[in-house]
Protein backbone atom coordinates (compact mmCIF):
# COMPACT_ATOMS: atom_id res chain seq x y z
CA UNK A 1 0.00 0.00 0.00
CA UNK A 2 1.09 3.35 -1.07
CA UNK A 3 1.79 5.98 1.23
CA UNK A 4 0.68 9.28 1.64
CA UNK A 5 3.46 11.11 -0.22
CA UNK A 6 3.84 8.92 -2.55
CA UNK A 7 -0.06 9.02 -3.52
CA UNK A 8 0.19 13.16 -3.68
CA UNK A 9 2.72 13.47 -6.19
CA UNK A 10 1.89 10.71 -8.27
CA UNK A 11 -0.32 12.75 -10.59
CA UNK A 12 0.63 16.43 -9.08
CA UNK A 13 4.03 17.90 -10.87
CA UNK A 14 1.73 21.10 -12.83
CA UNK A 15 -0.20 21.86 -10.19
CA UNK A 16 3.09 21.48 -7.65
CA UNK A 17 4.82 23.93 -9.52
CA UNK A 18 1.94 26.52 -8.97
CA UNK A 19 1.94 26.09 -5.24
CA UNK A 20 3.23 29.53 -3.04
CA UNK A 21 5.77 27.67 -1.39
CA UNK A 22 7.71 26.78 -3.94
CA UNK A 23 8.36 30.70 -5.71
CA UNK A 24 11.20 31.41 -3.55
CA UNK A 25 13.40 29.42 -5.62
CA UNK A 26 16.06 31.95 -6.68
CA UNK A 27 16.60 33.74 -3.61
CA UNK A 28 16.70 30.03 -1.84
CA UNK A 29 19.62 28.99 -4.44
CA UNK A 30 21.60 32.23 -3.88
CA UNK A 31 22.09 31.05 -0.77
CA UNK A 32 23.48 27.95 -0.92
CA UNK A 33 25.89 29.38 -3.65
CA UNK A 34 27.31 31.42 -0.46
CA UNK A 35 27.79 28.41 1.39
CA UNK A 36 29.73 27.20 -1.51
CA UNK A 37 31.94 30.24 -2.07
CA UNK A 38 29.95 29.46 -6.00
CA UNK A 39 33.18 27.07 -6.29
CA UNK A 40 31.77 25.51 -9.98
CA UNK A 41 33.74 22.96 -9.12
CA UNK A 42 31.12 21.43 -6.83
CA UNK A 43 29.00 18.04 -6.84
CA UNK A 44 25.50 19.15 -5.84
CA UNK A 45 22.94 16.33 -4.79
CA UNK A 46 19.70 17.71 -4.74
CA UNK A 47 17.39 15.02 -2.27
CA UNK A 48 13.44 15.04 -2.87
CA UNK A 49 14.41 17.16 -5.83
CA UNK A 50 10.13 17.39 -7.02
CA UNK A 51 9.70 18.74 -10.26
CA UNK A 52 13.51 19.96 -10.20
CA UNK A 53 13.25 23.73 -9.48
CA UNK A 54 16.88 23.76 -7.47
CA UNK A 55 18.52 21.60 -9.26
CA UNK A 56 17.67 23.18 -12.45
CA UNK A 57 18.44 26.57 -11.22
CA UNK A 58 21.48 25.37 -9.80
CA UNK A 59 22.49 24.13 -13.27
CA UNK A 60 21.60 27.37 -14.85
CA UNK A 61 24.55 28.84 -12.69
CA UNK A 62 26.86 26.60 -13.88
CA UNK A 63 26.69 23.41 -11.21
CA UNK A 64 27.12 19.60 -12.04
CA UNK A 65 23.94 18.15 -10.28
CA UNK A 66 22.30 14.85 -9.66
CA UNK A 67 18.51 15.52 -8.60
CA UNK A 68 16.67 12.08 -6.62
CA UNK A 69 13.21 11.70 -6.23
CA UNK A 70 10.77 8.94 -5.73
CA UNK A 71 7.94 10.25 -7.42
CA UNK A 72 8.41 9.37 -11.22
CA UNK A 73 5.87 11.85 -12.32
CA UNK A 74 7.88 14.67 -10.58
CA UNK A 75 11.07 13.56 -12.36
CA UNK A 76 9.23 13.39 -15.44
CA UNK A 77 7.98 17.09 -15.24
CA UNK A 78 11.54 17.88 -14.07
CA UNK A 79 13.55 16.70 -17.32
CA UNK A 80 11.27 18.13 -19.66
CA UNK A 81 11.41 21.48 -17.59
CA UNK A 82 15.94 21.44 -18.22
CA UNK A 83 15.37 20.49 -21.55
CA UNK A 84 12.95 23.64 -22.03
CA UNK A 85 15.49 25.93 -20.48
CA UNK A 86 18.12 23.93 -21.97
CA UNK A 87 20.55 22.69 -19.09
CA UNK A 88 21.66 19.11 -18.07
CA UNK A 89 21.03 17.77 -14.69
CA UNK A 90 21.00 14.07 -13.67
CA UNK A 91 17.60 13.37 -12.57
CA UNK A 92 17.22 9.87 -10.84
CA UNK A 93 14.59 8.05 -9.09
CA UNK A 94 15.65 6.65 -5.98
CA UNK A 95 14.26 6.50 -2.38
CA UNK A 96 15.98 8.76 -0.10
CA UNK A 97 16.81 5.62 2.79
CA UNK A 98 18.89 3.85 0.33
CA UNK A 99 20.78 6.59 -2.19
CA UNK A 100 23.42 4.56 -4.45
CA UNK A 101 25.83 7.07 -3.98
CA UNK A 102 29.22 6.64 -1.64
CA UNK A 103 31.06 9.61 -1.38
CA UNK A 104 30.30 11.21 -4.83
CA UNK A 105 29.42 14.78 -3.24
CA UNK A 106 30.53 18.01 -2.16
CA UNK A 107 26.73 19.30 -1.04
CA UNK A 108 23.72 17.92 -0.45
CA UNK A 109 20.48 19.73 -0.45
CA UNK A 110 17.03 18.72 0.79
CA UNK A 111 14.72 21.57 0.61
CA UNK A 112 10.80 22.13 1.41
CA UNK A 113 10.67 19.04 3.22
CA UNK A 114 12.31 17.00 0.50
CA UNK A 115 11.46 13.43 1.63
CA UNK A 116 13.40 14.26 5.75
CA UNK A 117 10.42 14.67 7.87
CA UNK A 118 7.53 13.03 5.68
CA UNK A 119 8.33 9.10 6.68
CA UNK A 120 6.24 7.27 9.06
CA UNK A 121 8.36 6.22 11.95
CA UNK A 122 11.69 8.54 13.50
CA UNK A 123 13.69 5.68 12.23
CA UNK A 124 13.08 6.52 8.39
CA UNK A 125 13.89 9.74 8.67
CA UNK A 126 17.00 9.05 10.59
CA UNK A 127 17.87 6.75 7.55
CA UNK A 128 17.32 9.63 5.16
CA UNK A 129 19.80 11.13 6.86
CA UNK A 130 22.02 8.99 6.89
CA UNK A 131 22.10 8.02 3.12
CA UNK A 132 22.51 11.84 2.51
CA UNK A 133 25.68 11.44 4.82
CA UNK A 134 27.49 8.59 3.26
CA UNK A 135 26.72 10.35 -0.32
CA UNK A 136 29.00 13.12 0.77
CA UNK A 137 32.71 13.41 0.45
CA UNK A 138 34.67 13.51 3.52
CA UNK A 139 34.91 17.03 3.78
CA UNK A 140 31.57 17.64 2.49
CA UNK A 141 28.23 20.20 3.49
CA UNK A 142 24.88 19.14 4.14
CA UNK A 143 22.10 21.97 3.68
CA UNK A 144 18.50 20.87 4.52
CA UNK A 145 15.30 22.36 5.65
CA UNK A 146 12.88 20.65 8.12
CA UNK A 147 9.01 21.90 10.49
CA UNK A 148 10.37 23.76 13.58
CA UNK A 149 8.89 21.97 16.53
CA UNK A 150 9.51 25.41 18.36
CA UNK A 151 6.28 26.97 15.89
CA UNK A 152 3.85 24.40 17.13
CA UNK A 153 4.14 25.14 20.77
CA UNK A 154 3.65 28.71 20.71
CA UNK A 155 1.57 28.92 17.54
CA UNK A 156 -1.35 27.73 15.92
CA UNK A 157 -0.62 25.19 12.96
CA UNK A 158 -4.33 25.18 11.65
CA UNK A 159 -4.23 28.99 11.69
CA UNK A 160 -1.04 29.09 10.05
CA UNK A 161 -1.74 26.48 6.96
CA UNK A 162 -4.79 28.57 6.42
CA UNK A 163 -3.24 31.44 5.81
CA UNK A 164 -0.52 29.74 3.62
CA UNK A 165 -3.11 27.86 1.41
CA UNK A 166 -4.61 31.12 0.34
CA UNK A 167 -3.55 31.33 -3.54
CA UNK A 168 -2.51 27.54 -3.42
CA UNK A 169 -4.10 24.57 -4.90
CA UNK A 170 -3.89 22.03 -1.89
CA UNK A 171 -6.03 22.59 0.98
CA UNK A 172 -5.22 21.89 4.80
CA UNK A 173 -7.80 20.78 6.66
CA UNK A 174 -8.69 18.53 9.89
CA UNK A 175 -5.31 19.48 11.41
CA UNK A 176 -4.21 18.77 14.63
CA UNK A 177 -0.71 18.68 16.63
CA UNK A 178 0.45 15.72 18.71
CA UNK A 179 2.73 16.92 21.56
CA UNK A 180 3.62 13.30 22.60
CA UNK A 181 5.12 12.24 18.93
CA UNK A 182 5.72 15.64 17.87
CA UNK A 183 3.66 15.04 14.64
CA UNK A 184 1.72 17.12 12.93
CA UNK A 185 -1.53 15.99 11.56
CA UNK A 186 -3.64 17.20 8.30
CA UNK A 187 -6.53 16.00 5.49
CA UNK A 188 -4.97 17.66 2.15
CA UNK A 189 -7.49 18.61 -0.16
CA UNK A 190 -6.48 18.87 -4.01
CA UNK A 191 -6.71 18.68 -7.47
CA UNK A 192 -4.11 16.71 -9.46
CA UNK A 193 -2.90 17.75 -13.14
CA UNK A 194 -5.95 15.82 -14.41
CA UNK A 195 -8.27 17.46 -12.69
CA UNK A 196 -9.33 14.64 -10.03
CA UNK A 197 -9.87 15.86 -6.41
CA UNK A 198 -8.28 13.92 -4.19
CA UNK A 199 -8.28 13.68 -0.08
CA UNK A 200 -5.10 12.15 1.84
CA UNK A 201 -4.54 11.83 5.44
CA UNK A 202 -1.20 12.93 5.89
CA UNK A 203 1.29 13.74 9.63
CA UNK A 204 5.02 15.03 9.09
CA UNK A 205 7.17 14.90 11.79
CA UNK A 206 8.65 18.60 13.20
CA UNK A 207 12.26 18.33 14.90
CA UNK A 208 13.73 20.46 17.52
CA UNK A 209 16.99 22.15 17.30
CA UNK A 210 18.55 19.76 19.94
CA UNK A 211 17.16 16.56 18.15
CA UNK A 212 18.90 17.65 14.68
CA UNK A 213 22.16 18.70 16.39
CA UNK A 214 22.00 15.18 18.16
CA UNK A 215 20.98 13.34 14.97
CA UNK A 216 23.73 14.80 13.06
CA UNK A 217 26.70 14.82 15.89
CA UNK A 218 26.01 10.99 15.49
CA UNK A 219 26.65 10.97 12.47
CA UNK A 220 29.85 12.38 12.21
CA UNK A 221 29.03 15.96 11.33
CA UNK A 222 31.54 18.51 13.18
CA UNK A 223 29.97 21.86 12.47
CA UNK A 224 26.22 21.91 12.70
CA UNK A 225 24.44 25.41 12.23
CA UNK A 226 20.62 25.90 12.71
CA UNK A 227 18.79 29.04 11.55
CA UNK A 228 15.26 30.48 10.60
CA UNK A 229 14.19 29.25 7.13
CA UNK A 230 12.50 32.80 5.73
CA UNK A 231 10.77 31.59 2.23
CA UNK A 232 13.20 32.56 -0.79
CA UNK A 233 15.63 34.08 1.77
CA UNK A 234 17.95 31.76 3.45
CA UNK A 235 20.33 33.84 5.58
CA UNK A 236 22.75 32.65 8.13
CA UNK A 237 21.37 36.70 9.93
CA UNK A 238 17.79 35.20 10.84
CA UNK A 239 18.46 33.16 14.16
CA UNK A 240 15.86 30.08 14.83
CA UNK A 241 12.74 31.42 17.00
CA UNK A 242 9.25 29.85 17.64
CA UNK A 243 7.92 32.17 14.83
CA UNK A 244 9.81 29.83 12.21
CA UNK A 245 7.54 27.92 11.12
CA UNK A 246 10.95 26.00 9.51
CA UNK A 247 14.25 25.86 10.27
CA UNK A 248 17.33 25.85 8.07
CA UNK A 249 20.42 23.68 8.90
CA UNK A 250 23.51 23.82 7.70
CA UNK A 251 26.13 21.03 8.35
CA UNK A 252 29.57 19.94 7.51
CA UNK A 253 31.76 16.87 7.83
Amino acid sequence: MKEWYELLFENYAHKYDQERYVHGTSGECDSIEQEINRDKSIKILDIGCGTGRHAIEMAKRGYQVTGIDLSESQLKRAREKAKEQGVEVDFQRHDARNLPFKGDFDLAIMLCEGGFSLMETDEMNFEILKSATKSLKNNGKFIFTTLNGLFPLLHSVKEFYESAGKGGGSVCKSISFDLMTFRDHNRVEFEDDAGNKKVLECNERCYVPSEITWLLHSLGYKKIEIFGAKLGAYSRKDKLSPEDFEMLVIAEK
